[in-house]
């Protein structure tokens, strides 16, 4: 019994952590892609675009693990 809650427990965390990831590349591609690609800013991707991006991919990544955390604590 305290092995099957345990492997909900682990489960959930790397669901929870898979989630984060794919939630920071997303957050990241997509900045980078706006940057590269949007109507009169220059075509270039400088330091500036990169740390943006990075910023706003970390913020995803928070934003996705605190929705996930209190959906998982409403679930319990």
């Amino acid at each position: 019994m305290i092995d099957q809650q345990q492997g909900r427990e682990q489960s959930g965390e790397v669901r929870r952590r898979s989630a984060g990831v794919a939630a920071f590349a997303a957050g990241l591609g997509l900045t980078l892609a706006f940057f590269a690609f949007f109507p009169g800013l220059p075509h270039v991707i400088d330091w500036g675009a990169i740390v943006v991006a990075v910023l706003v991919g970390a913020l995803t990544r928070w934003i996705c693990q605190s929705w996930m955390g209190k959906r998982s604590k409403e679930s319990e």
